[in-house]
């Protein structure tokens, strides 16, 4: 009889931040370290994933244990918003 492989998903908080180069470099803040990036948008995710997959891969082999986020199904959204001019900006 085969053995049926069981799998559960699990959803992390994933930053794109725009490179000085072009593409996106990104994070993962709950996966300790973990960065990739990717020329455009979608080989950026499509890297995010799978670095997502190795690192977990990694510490199963490793017996370690996987963090896990807790989902609050939230985003983030940026907002554009005009300002007057100001010398003094603090970038937070």
């Amino acid at each position: 009889m085969n053995k049926v492989k069981k799998e559960r998903i699990l959803e992390y908080t994933v930053l794109f931040e725009p490179a000085k180069e072009g593409g996106y470099v990104v994070t993962v803040p709950k996966l300790y370290g973990l960065t990739t990036e990717g020329n455009n948008f979608e080989e950026a995710k499509r890297m995010a994933e799978d670095a997502i997959k190795g690192y977990i891969e990694s510490l199963i082999k490793q017996g370690k244990k996987v963090p896990v986020e807790k989902s609050n199904k939230g985003f983030t959204y940026n907002i554009p918003v005009a300002v007057p001019e100001y010398s003094q900006y603090v970038i937070a």
